[in-house]
């Protein structure tokens, strides 16, 4: 088979985060139609979880782009650039505040991001309630998906921008993500500046990490007057069921953090154990380096799909960055085949490059010299 021209083809966007919203707006501004299938019963399904940077170099690029930039800045907060590193005891070793106009890196809550890319584009784009199964067909196409309901759709391009356990990577690559032996214990508290007002003021307007060397946290203020913190731990990826403990018994995992937390000061325990509901737990996975796969003119990858890594502060950028390259390549080129080329010519190097520079980072985030990341990519979907 021919490869199609894009703006003949028929484009399917697997996974409706960031990456696939943004890769789908800047197609739908070029003229291209696309469709984005999402496992989710509808946009409200579930939270999309805390606060992320957009940076001036990646994700901001993207949302230029799309056309949102002055949207982005009109909902983000340029005072959540604050970062502050503590210790065990509370006391602030480090502290960064923006300077008045700094821009380069400004917070948004992941919802409302999600949110501003959503209403951006045309009604029925997203179809919800498809749970990509298996991507089938031969490589050439056209491509058949799969849904977990038994319905099939034909396509010319499949976009995986699933995430980190993407049913569309098994299409070219046979990696799968591994435990890091890292996980993140997330902790909300709400209205904080009248209930947890301590808490507050160790947070400040952006965010807070500290470490001892085995176990740390990092704290995020979100809109609304919410705080997330985020307990890290070296822990197997099981530790909850070989202590005897399920998701939902707040108060014996509570037990079990005060324990392994004993010689931080009352304080900093504070954002241990006086949080607002359950735990989540969030065990953090990495796919192999480097991961790369053979070019295949049907299917390609952005975001976490692609390039899954710890979070240090570079996975939603880096999928609005691919989902920006991968559409624009495919607004400027003559067939779809030589699109994923041209996109794939830039992505794979780069994501190498950069996986290759955070690979083991997840032991850095335990670490009393906490690095600066920000943005909350444990929650992605």
């Amino acid at each position: 088979m021919n490869s199609p021209a894009p703006a003949r083809a028929r484009i399917s966007v697997i996974g409706a985060g960031p990456g696939g919203l943004t890769c789908a707006r800047i197609l739908q501004q070029r003229g291209i139609p696309v469709t984005v299938y999402d496992r989710d019963p509808g946009p409200g399904a579930r939270n999309q979880g805390g606060t992320l940077d957009l940076h001036a170099d990646n994700g901001q690029i993207a949302l230029r782009e799309a056309g949102l930039l002055d949207e982005f800045f009109a909902l983000a907060r340029p005072e959540g650039q604050e970062m502050r590193r503590l210790d065990p005891a509370g006391t602030i070793t480090f502290h960064k505040v923006p300077e008045a106009g700094e821009l380069f890196k400004p917070e948004i809550d992941r919802g409302q991001l999600r949110d501003l890319l959503l209403d951006s584009l045309r009604p029925g784009t997203v179809r919800w309630g498809h749970a990509l199964d298996t991507v089938g067909g031969p490589a050439d196409g056209p491509r058949r998906l799969r849904f977990a309901d038994g319905t099939t759709v034909q396509t010319d391009l499949v976009i995986g921008a699933d995430g980190a356990f993407s049913h569309v990577r098994p299409a070219v690559s046979p990696a799968v993500p591994e435990y890091t032996g890292v996980s993140f214990l997330e902790a909300w508290f709400s209205d904080v500046e009248k209930r947890h007002p301590d808490i507050a003021e160790l947070v400040g307007q952006g965010s807070a990490a500290a470490g001892d060397g085995e176990r740390g946290l990092f704290a995020q203020r979100n809109s609304g007057d919410h705080i997330r913190v985020y307990l890290i731990r070296r822990v197997p990826v099981d530790w909850a069921e070989t202590n005897g403990l399920t998701p939902g018994d707040t108060d014996g995992i509570r037990a079990l953090l005060l324990g392994e937390y004993a010689h931080w000061s009352p304080r900093m325990r504070q954002m241990i154990a006086g949080n607002d509901g359950p735990y989540v737990d969030r065990p953090i996975f990495a796919l192999p380096v480097p991961h790369t796969w053979e070019h295949d003119p049907t299917v390609t990858l952005l975001g976490d799909a692609a390039h899954l890594m710890p979070p240090l502060g570079v996975g939603v950028n880096l999928a609005m960055l691919d989902a920006s390259e991968l559409a624009l390549a495919l607004a400027n080129a003559a067939t779809v085949d030589d699109a994923v080329r041209v996109y794939e010519k830039t992505m794979l190097p780069r994501s190498v490059e950069t996986a290759t520079a955070l690979e083991g980072g997840a032991e850095h985030l335990l670490s009393d010299d906490m690095p600066d990341f920000g943005d909350d990519d444990e929650s992605r979907p």
